[in-house]
């Protein structure tokens, strides 16, 4: 029994030093952005079964440790506190789900709940260690084109992009470091149709309805169709002369002129409509009126309205890269237009336990933990399969009124088991003494 009393001191000194040193890494780590806390679980050393028998019945039957080990250094997995930040680059993930980084470009993944991005100097998505996002590339990005700059200036050789909805994630080997040119341009898109809209009464008096279009070369120039009304009235209905011009914002040059009637039912509705096409300085633009009351409209008694709408855009510079909470880069250019041109990935696990852990926010797949997979939906296109939100951070998943109780359990355990030891050693200096 004393030297038991030895075995299971010392034992449980040893596990209850690893525990106290995994709890005290834990609180140190409180304020770790991604930090996933660990627990220690212990197993018995060795056990020894009592009981008393009394004919073919056995009674009292009762297990007794004879010493303490840990059996494992588990991951905790509770989401950790969310902290709101002022920046769309920091990214939380609600639920299952893990970021992956590479330290280099030949570097192994490594997987993380943190989600601290910034760019660097040269446009690269990484963490404050310098470790590279990874995620899908956006196909909108081309090089060596000639491209007019928003300043009317042409650049040979310049990265430009064009407008893309989304980005789809690519397969799970596919990932790349997210990396965008430093100099975007968005190109001129010359438009391509004007709807025009409003209400120009059946008073005899000039109405005008305007829209602003881009031609070719990314120029803003004027669209402006004047009505007057026809001197010679034919009923019922009524008739307008409508003079399309395409001018120079300034109004100092006119580059087309088109002249039409147009017609108007006794109800005011659109009868038809006699524009086709306007030249705007070698691009058409398709002038639509409307039809019916979805238009231009001849109505008495009603407010006089003019509204319009037209697409193209003149060409843009790049003002810089955000992140939202589809954890989609998203280029905003200096006319307005937003682009999507990166995907950051989001990895899962068949086994978040069985990852390795390389640091305290950083993991590697394991045969335990299985290969990283992305999630689909029902049409077989990967998707990240969680929320992510931007403006937000994923603390330590660690408490600290809980750690700070374990700390004191287990400081307490660790006494009681270094008295164990003082104590055998106390019955066995009296056994020697006796035996003296």
């Amino acid at each position: 029994m004393m030297i038991q009393g030895f075995h299971t001191g010392i034992s449980g000194i040893k596990t209850y030093q690893t525990a106290i040193d995994v709890t005290a890494n834990n609180l140190a780590n409180i304020n770790t952005v991604g930090f996933r806390g660990n627990t220690a679980e212990f197993a018995t050393l060795f056990e020894k079964t009592l009981s008393t028998t009394h004919g073919n019945m056995t009674h009292n039957r009762e297990d007794m440790g004879l010493g303490t080990r840990v059996n494992t250094i588990s991951m905790t997995q509770e989401q950790g506190n969310i902290l709101l930040t002022d920046k769309s680059t920091d990214l939380a993930i609600y639920g299952d789900g893990w970021f992956a980084v590479q330290d280099n470009k030949d570097s192994i993944p490594l997987y993380t709940r943190a989600g601290n991005f910034s760019f660097d100097a040269d446009s690269n998505l990484v963490l404050p260690d310098g470790s590279h996002v990874l995620g899908t590339m956006g196909t909108n990005i081309k090089d060596g084109v000639t491209v007019t700059r928003a300043d009317g200036t042409k650049e040979k050789g310049a990265e430009l992009t064009e407008k893309l909805a989304t980005v789809e994630l690519s397969g799970v080997e596919e990932q790349v470091p997210l990396s965008f040119p430093k100099n975007l341009v968005y190109p001129p898109e010359a438009t391509s149709k004007a709807k025009m809209i409003g209400n120009i009464g059946t008073d005899d008096e000039v109405r005008t309805i305007g829209t602003g279009i881009v031609d070719s070369s990314g120029n803003r120039n004027h669209l402006r169709i004047k009505f007057t009304k026809v001197e010679n009235q034919v009923e019922p209905g009524s008739q307008w002369n409508a003079t399309a011009t395409v001018q120079s914002l300034d109004g100092k040059e006119i580059y087309s002129t088109i002249n039409e009637v147009v017609e108007f039912n006794a109800d005011g509705s659109l009868k038809s409509n006699p524009f086709t096409t306007i030249d705007n300085k070698g691009s058409d633009v398709i002038i639509d009126l409307g039809t019916g009351y979805n238009g231009v409209v001849s109505i008495a008694n009603s407010d006089i309205t003019s509204s319009s709408m037209a697409n193209g855009t003149i060409g843009g510079d790049l003002k810089g890269y955000e992140i939202n909470k589809n954890a989609e880069v998203i280029a905003t250019f200096t006319n307005g237009v937003q682009t999507s041109v990166g995907k950051i990935a989001v990895y899962h696990f068949q086994d978040d336990q069985g990852l390795d852990r390389i640091t305290g926010t950083k993991f590697r797949e394991s045969s335990n933990s299985g290969e990283a997979i992305f999630f689909q939906d029902a049409n077989g296109n990967n998707i990240i399969g969680t929320n992510v939100a931007n403006y937000q951070l994923e603390n330590a998943n660690v408490k600290m009124e809980v750690g700070l109780t374990d700390l004191i359990i287990m400081q307490r355990a660790f006494d009681a088991n270094s008295k164990c030891i003082t104590t055998a050693d106390q019955m066995m200096q009296k056994a020697l003494q006796m035996d003296a």
